[in-house]
């Protein structure tokens, strides 16, 4: 038998007593392939399989889809009504609010559909079905119209979808995507269509002193008070069909939404998450867990802390300049502190030792196999790490600093274009790059920019860099501060920022009225530009022969610890996919001493309440509500107001805003975060100490109703009591 087939016969194997129950993020289509919903129903679900995931019919899956292009969103009615978190929906609160309509600060409430705002950019999509076309992709390769390497590659997984999709017969209908991705590091190909509606508008958000209470001091931090989450409708046309922004497009009418429970939650039930978790390393070799702390962790650490530093001050000195980078800032700091965390939780539960101890029983498993491949892969990819890891650190800067952090640039293509055409002078060709950086211009000076911030930001980045990064790995304008600025970065600086072609609309409009080459040729932000990108692109091309060698490689490393793991089944890295997860509401005891319960309630939104501290600041009315205990039917038997719970469920970014479902598919509440002491769970995962923090529905409910006054909003859903 060969090894495709002997990983891929495992993959329907399972033995319950040996499976860890709450890890794992798995594959719906794989699910009943791997008898995984036997053990669900052990945990407690009433449901059955088809009712999760159902390829010919309707499905739980149907009411669960990708928001924006990092999260997940559920449907909670029949009219396309979605449920995100607010970190999901802030850049697009951020969009609509400006100083005179401050929805980030006091919140946004349509009280009938007319009030709904459309929201350019935002798009939500459904999975409309799955194919396994692993035998395809090994049939091409075996017939070598492909190498293995070239399997993984997005040109060739990209060409095979739209092919797939020419073939189907949901090609040509609207918004239809396809998608075609490895798996298990290519030991499996699935081919995802996904049904895209890019008519969005934004129906309810709390104020930021509600979706964002604890701001980045509670983030990734329990126990939790935060109300995370945000509202959203999916619009059509007159068929229910894709389409874009039109003042006759109507409310979808869904094929599945979710019932909301208000029994709530007690310790010990049974609790699962669907959704699109982003991104996770499971299976690296020690030498790659100590890359990601070293070379992608650490620099991130290092640039993000100057920038955000830079960042709290303008804003907070502003209330025009907070709306404007507040999305940012919140981007930036969400893994900035992740990375922190990881590189602290990835020592304190010893990592490192679990990856060593398992390498050691894979050598120990691949020579009794008497497998020449499993015997030295590990080498292999140690060896290949020796060669990656300066030159991935050195990427992290560069990227992290001038292409992250630092907004200010502009294509040093386009301008070279121009420069070649007002050489040949090819005046159809100066007007057409001309018209190019007039858009370019206009991307760099959109409502969200602050010359003057972003200048602050590069002379702190600046020479942060050139600590951290030796002369000779550095960008090529480093070598013209050295020269002809006698090392003087803030010099440069405001030279690039006030006198650079782009730097403002004087510059620019003085530049297009009689374009040179010579101003060209002496402008500083071209230079600057060109200078970073040909070192962004001599960083790739290096890093390219070593990356193609470590994806087959870890083809093999993965086919072989999946084999060696057999019978107990094994689940694929996340890759921003549809995913099951399952488990239950559980308490957690971090260290010695210390307990944590598994809810909060509002009486903790009073005790953190700082009225000097904007993080923790609670609105009038929302006091108010407590102190009164003014509940509805919201709250728990004891009258208490639940906010939050844990769960032991298996998520990562891009579950954020996902569906927690108790055992018969009901809505309990919306996934948000992850908690500190298992930050290394992307890597590792720990029973012991990994939980999923979860907003409670109750609370959700409890403020569109008595904050938002949003009663219209419930009463479309479907709540069970």
């Amino acid at each position: 038998m060969n090894r495709l087939r002997l990983f891929a016969l495992m993959l329907t194997v399972f033995v319950i007593g040996t499976a860890k129950a709450d890890e794992g993020m798995w594959l719906l289509q794989m699910m009943q392939q791997q008898n995984a919903i036997d053990m669900m129903k052990k945990q407690g679900l009433e449901l059955e399989a088809e009712e999760l995931y159902n390829p010919n019919g309707v499905s739980l899956k149907d009411a669960v889809g990708i928001f924006g292009r990092g999260c997940t969103g559920e449907i909670i009615s029949p009219e396309g009504l979605i449920l995100t978190n607010h970190h999901c929906g802030y850049g697009f609160i951020q969009q609509h609010s400006s100083v005179e309509h401050d929805y980030l600060t006091d919140g946004f409430w349509a009280l009938n559909r007319e009030q709904e705002l459309p929201t350019p950019g935002l798009e939500f999509t459904f999975i409309e079905r799955i194919e396994d076309i692993t035998d395809l992709v090994n049939a091409k390769v075996a017939a070598k119209e492909i190498t293995e390497a070239e399997s993984f590659s997005s040109t060739f997984l990209n060409g095979l979808a739209k092919e797939l999709l020419a073939a189907s017969d949901l090609n040509g209908k609207p918004g239809i995507v396809p998608q075609a991705l490895p798996f298990f590091a290519g030991n499996k190909f699935y081919m995802f269509y996904k049904k895209v509606y890019p008519d969005v508008r934004m129906v309810a958000a709390p104020p930021s002193s509600v979706g964002k209470f604890g701001g980045e001091t509670d983030n990734w931090m329990w126990p939790r008070h935060t109300g995370d989450f945000s509202i959203f409708r999916v619009y059509a046309d007159a068929d229910g069909n894709p389409a874009s922004y039109s003042a006759d497009n109507t409310p979808l009418q869904t094929p599945k939404h979710l019932p909301i429970s208000l029994k709530g939650v007690e310790e010990g039930d049974y609790a699962m998450v669907m959704g699109f978790p982003g991104s996770t390393s499971r299976y690296l070799t020690q030498s790659e867990v100590l890359e990601r702390m070293n070379s992608i962790n650490n620099p991130r650490i290092d640039v993000r802390t100057a920038r955000l530093a830079v960042l709290k001050e303008a804003m907070d000195a502003s209330d025009k300049t907070r709306i404007q980078y507040a999305n940012k800032y919140a981007g930036s700091s969400n893994y900035w502190k992740n990375s922190i965390g990881m590189n602290k939780a990835i020592v304190d539960n010893d990592v490192l030792g679990t990856k060593a101890e398992l390498e050691k029983n894979f050598a120990a498993y691949a020579l009794a196999q008497n497998n020449a491949a499993y015997q030295t892969v590990v080498k292999e990819i140690d060896d290949a790490v020796g060669i990656t890891a300066p030159l991935r650190y050195q990427l992290s800067m560069l990227t992290e600093t001038f292409f992250a952090a630092i907004e200010f640039g502009v294509s040093y293509e386009v301008m070279g274009q121009l420069k070649e055409a007002l050489s040949n002078k090819n005046d159809s060709a100066v007007n057409a790059n001309i018209d190019l950086l007039k858009k370019i211009y206009s991307r760099i000076h959109n409502k969200d920019y602050d010359h003057e911030v972003d200048r602050k930001v590069a002379k702190a980045l600046f020479p942060l860099y050139a600590n951290l990064v030796p002369a000779d790995q550095r960008p090529a304008f480093y070598n013209i501060i050295d020269t002809e600025y006698k090392g003087d970065y803030n010099r440069f600086i405001d030279d690039m920022y006030d006198n650079s072609i782009m730097s403002n609309q004087a510059n620019f409009d003085k530049f297009i009225k009689k374009p040179t080459v010579k101003a060209i040729d002496k402008d500083l932000l071209t230079v600057y530009s060109r200078n970073k990108f040909e070192k962004l692109v001599a960083l790739q091309s290096s890093l390219a022969l070593a990356n193609e060698q470590l994806l087959t490689l870890h083809k093999t490393y993965i086919r072989g610890l999946g084999e060696m793991k057999s019978p107990t089944p094994s689940y694929p890295d996340a890759n921003f996919t549809l995913r099951m997860t399952y488990g239950t509401v559980k308490p957690y005891s971090p260290r010695d001493g210390v307990y944590y319960n598994y809810y909060t309630t509002t009486d903790g939104i009073i005790e953190k309440e700082d009225p000097n501290n904007r993080e923790f600041h609670v609105p009038t009315k929302l006091k108010e509500l407590i102190l009164n205990k003014d509940f509805g039917n919201y709250a728990m038997p004891n009258g208490e107001m639940p906010v939050c719970f844990l769960s032991t469920n298996d998520i990562t970014g891009g579950n954020s805003g996902s569906p927690v479902l108790n055992s018969k598919g009901e809505l309990i509440g919306c996934a948000f975060d992850g908690n500190w002491e298992s930050l290394s769970g992307d890597i590792n995962f720990d029973n012991d100490l990994q939980r999923c923090i979860n907003l409670d529905i109750r609370y959700v409910l409890f403020i569109l109703d008595k904050l938002g006054n949003c009663g219209h909003l419930i009463e479309e859903m479907t709540i069970v009591e």
